[in-house]
């Protein structure tokens, strides 16, 4: 069953998690971008870092089973938008990249996804 799907990205270290059905947390378990010197002043948006997050095992078997988590959310009798917020650090490299490999699997099942990033422009957290 195809559903509206909102995902947001976020960085814990810049306040609360958005509320969402599903909150997944990306830090401890996924290599953080940020602690090689070359990416850490990227983002999402660049090659570099999309390419080290994807490659990292468990992150597109993540992807796998939060898009089959959202089906089942979707199919429950009084499904509407079900909300996936996904968060990192600083929200600058896992969480966005995670957010746009998500809706990309989500769309291409047929849902209609909006994505949104709550801390791609903010300054690096220096940590």
């Amino acid at each position: 069953m195809s559903a509206a799907v909102e995902i947001v990205s976020f960085g814990y270290l810049h306040a609360e998690p958005p509320t969402a059905h599903l909150t997944i947390d990306l830090r401890h378990h996924f290599r953080d971008p940020h602690v090689r010197p070359e990416l850490r002043y990227m983002t999402a948006d660049d090659e570099p870092v999309r390419t080290a997050v994807l490659s990292t095992p468990g992150i597109t078997d993540l992807v796998e089973a939060t898009a089959t988590a959202v089906a089942a959310f979707a199919s429950g009798p009084s499904a509407g938008v079900v909300t996936v917020a996904d968060g990192c650090a600083g929200g600058r490299h896992r969480a966005p990249t995670f957010a746009r490999a998500l809706a990309e699997r989500l769309r291409a099942s047929g849902h209609s996804v909006t994505v949104s990033h709550r801390d791609l422009d903010k300054p690096v957290v220096q940590r």
